[in-house]
Order: C-alpha cells, then structure tokens, then sequence
C-alpha cells in the first residue's frame, strides 16, 4: 500500500540530490560578498583542482529531498541562496532545485566550476563560473562554450596561483571580451599568491576587473561550513 500511495506523489517530491553540508554565513566571495547568505553544497565533483578547499565534499554526503531542502533553506529566514559544491551541476536535479528556489522567492547564485553546461540553468539565477587557470591542474576541462551562455547579471572568477597564471588570465579576457558579457573576478589562491601582489599587477595594467579575497578565509580560517 505504502509503494502505491508514493507512485502518486508528485514528481517534484520525489526528486533527491546528495548534499554535503546546508548552512548560513556570511557570502565570502562574488559581487554579494558580505551578505548573510544560506550555502547549499552539493555532493560530489569531477574536477581535482590542486587548490580545492572543499575536497570533503567530494563524496558521502545525504540524499534529501528538494522539499526537505528548501523547508531547510526557509528556516535560516534569509534573502539569499547559494547553490555550491564540489561541482553543484554534476547532479541533474540541481537545475530542479535553482528553480524552486526562484520560485520561491530568493536570490539565488549558482557557484560552478565552468566544467559543465551552464546553458539549462534557469535565468533567474546568477552564475558565478570558474575559468580553471593552468596552474589549477585543470585547464583542460573548461567548457569555452559556456561564455555564450553567460548574462550581464553573471561573473566570471580566475583563481591566480601565480604570474604565468595571471598573464594567462588577462588574454582571456580579452580574447573572449569578457568585460563586455558580465563582472570579471580576479581571486589570489589562498595562501599561495600573495594578495597585494595580485592587487599590484591589475593596477599596474589598469584592468577593468573585481580584485576579491576570500572573506570568509580572513574571518573565520579555513573551515569547512563556514
């Protein structure tokens, strides 16, 4: 009996994704950086960049329903939403999930690693997708077909580990106009480039990008859910 009431359940309250860790803080990186924010991160990533924070969530994790994560979502009672990993869209459903959330009301960024499509994301939502540098170890995934899909409302983000990264950067961004598609985000790998040194090449070359730290690095360590 229990088998045949769940067969007419909706869809949309059957559909599970494998999350790692649902929590607040404060938003630490991109244009809503300082904003207290609910981070929903997402299980598993088929990338190992060389400079991965969040390698914990590279597998284990819990299936939950997405009605189980927006009512988890909800009870933090924030305006914003960011959706993370790992590599968030390496499971389908996540599209599912950035949906309900706009449905629902919430400013919702999608935190990706470039690697995979962006195209089917909803447009409500705000991408903030990596270019992975040569010194990440991950170069060849980038998914060049990704910056036609990318709006005025999204952001590209560079994570520099070094000058050879940095030059390799700036042609980027000219090459593909970047400027001209959305906010261009310069970050220095944590604890491996010296921050004032990045500040001092975009200055040097009088870029038009958004110098970023990783706030919640400087506030709170390098710790997990936070």
């Amino acid at each position: 009996m229990a088998a045949t009431v769940t067969s007419l359940q909706p869809r949309s309250q059957l559909e599970k994704l494998r999350i790692t860790e649902i929590f607040a803080s404060i938003q630490g990186e991109s244009t809503t950086v300082g904003i207290p924010t609910v981070f929903i991160r997402l299980t598993g990533c088929p990338l190992r960049c060389q400079y991965c924070d969040t390698t914990y969530a590279f597998s284990g994790g819990e299936w939950m329903l997405l009605e189980d994560i927006a009512t988890k979502v909800s009870s933090f009672n924030l305006k914003h939403v960011t959706v993370t990993g790992g590599e968030p869209l390496a499971q389908k459903k996540c599209l599912n999930l950035l949906t309900k959330l706009c449905d629902q009301g919430y400013s919702v960024s999608l935190e990706t690693s470039g690697a995979l499509d962006i195209s089917k994301v909803d447009p409500r939502v705000i991408k903030v997708m990596d270019l992975k540098t040569p010194a990440s170890n991950e170069m060849d995934k980038n998914n060049w077909e990704n910056i036609h899909y990318l709006r005025e409302q999204d952001q590209v983000k560079f994570v520099i580990c070094n000058q050879s990264d940095y030059v390799w950067a700036k042609s980027i961004v000219k090459e593909y106009q970047l400027n001209n598609r959305c906010e261009v985000l310069f970050s220095p790998s944590y604890e491996e480039l010296e921050p004032k040194q990045l500040a001092e090449w975009i200055m040097r070359d009088q870029l038009s990008v958004r110098f970023q730290l990783q706030l919640h690095k400087i506030l709170w360590g390098d710790v997990a859910g936070k």
